[in-house]
């Protein structure tokens, strides 16, 4: 087998060089100690205590080399006002003149080691060195016990998500139970209201005849939402258990077209939907998918009162997305692209109106929790949000391209599977 074979080994990021600072204000000793670690250590001078807090604020020290007695601010009162900057830091405290009061005052402020002058350079390398290993380990540590806290809460976070995603299938199926039984009584009071009808010669022939032919019209669309409703329970029965197989893309189009034919923003619109020529299994909840486009497509009924056209179909795509297509502009929103990158096939769905498409100023706002234009009466400003949420929680995409009195497009992008035979 050739080398070429192997997997390429990643190079370690290189280790940041520690970062010493010598406090002293004489510049022998300074000089001394930045010719022993210069090619060590990343060195900072400080000739008082002043200048050496400045450099505090600015870097990220790591050791500090403090001389106990310096004119002005002491080393103890330099230290003391370091730690205020850099708590974690260690110190190293030199002095040329040792008194138990001054090393009880640097132990107090956690100087980790004591040296006298004048110093030998063994000593002094060994000193730091030694404190720098505890600073990087300590350093190490912090980071790890970070890492486990971001670990922790992402484990907590998917189990809150698990626990949204049984709720939200519990709720689905309660609506859906609750719904059954008052469409159920309405389908039977408007069968007895028909045998009434006909039995009772009351009313002009042609009236009876026109309440009967609307009382069916009601009857087969209330029947429609009775059989909708009770496939939308099986299918929720299905993923609770784990026997959930994957629904093709045009058997969910079909329960869509259902919905929407019998829901009220429909009103004068003209509709249409277009199946996939073919079909294939598609990585989402199916009934998060009916409702991502049936939110899209009540959206597009109602943008505006005037009579308008609304499309909805789609194509499966085999070649991944060319992301630097899709920007964010006046005319144009984006919504987690970059998520699809390389990813095939790709299931595309399109909910396509010919209103007065969305002015600029409002096109940012579409996605906001409780955004609306059409007044508390008419929205909630959830319907948009809720199909931001799912798509994301899809792994999903969504483009939506408005023109000023063209319409609006929204294409929504999901990883497919397998296609169906």
């Amino acid at each position: 087998m050739s080398d070429s074979s192997k997997p390429l080994e990643t190079a370690p990021a290189p280790k940041r060089r520690g970062i010493l600072l010598v406090v002293d204000d004489e510049e022998g000793p300074r000089m001394s100690l930045k010719v022993i670690f210069k090619d060590t250590y990343d060195m900072l001078m400080a000739e008082d205590g002043m200048k050496a807090i400045e450099l505090a604020q600015q870097h990220d020290i790591d050791v500090a080399i403090l001389d106990i007695r310096m004119a002005g601010m002491s080393g103890i009162e330099v230290l003391e006002r370091l730690r205020m900057v850099r708590p974690d830091l260690e110190a190293i405290m030199i002095t040329a003149f040792e008194t138990t009061d001054t090393i009880r005052q640097a132990l107090r402020l956690r100087a980790c080691d004591y040296i006298n002058k004048p110093f030998d350079i063994a000593t002094i390398r060994s000193a730091v060195s030694q404190a720098m290993q505890r600073r990087v380990s300590e350093s190490e540590i912090h980071n790890s016990a970070e890492k486990v806290h971001e670990l922790l809460a992402e484990l907590q976070n998917q189990r809150v998500e698990e626990q949204i995603a049984k709720t939200r299938g519990d709720i689905y199926a309660s609506i859906i139970h609750d719904i059954n039984g008052p469409l159920t009584v309405i389908s039977g009071f408007i069968q007895l209201l028909n045998k009434k009808l006909t039995a009772d010669e009351k009313l002009e022939p042609e009236g009876v005849e026109f309440v009967k032919e609307r009382l069916n019209i009601i009857e087969r669309q209330v029947g429609n939402c009775i059989e909708i409703s009770r496939r939308y329970l099986g299918f929720l029965r299905r993923q609770t258990d784990g026997s959930t197989q994957p629904a093709g893309v045009n058997q969910l189009l079909r329960d869509l077209e259902q919905l929407v034919r019998v829901h009220p923003s429909l009103l004068d619109n003209e509709f249409k939907l277009t199946p996939f020529v073919g079909d294939i299994n598609v990585r989402i909840n199916g009934i998060d998918l009916i409702q991502i486009l049936l939110n899209l497509a009540v959206n597009a009924f109602q943008c505006t009162p005037v009579p308008h056209r609304v499309e909805i179909g789609g194509e499966v795509l085999a070649a991944p997305l060319d992301l630097a297509l899709f920007k964010d502009g006046p005319n144009d929103r984006m919504l987690n692209v970059e998520s699809l990158e390389n990813t095939v096939p790709l299931v595309k769905l399109w909910v396509r109106d010919t209103g007065p498409g969305i002015p600029a100023e409002i096109l940012p706002k579409i996605f906001d929790r409780f955004f609306t234009t059409k007044g508390s009466s008419q929205g909630t400003g959830l319907g948009l949000n809720i199909v931001q949420r799912l798509i994301k929680e899809s792994r999903g995409a969504l483009h939506v391209h408005t023109q000023h009195n063209v319409g609006t497009t929204f294409t929504v992008y999901l990883p497919g599977t397998n296609l169906v035979k």
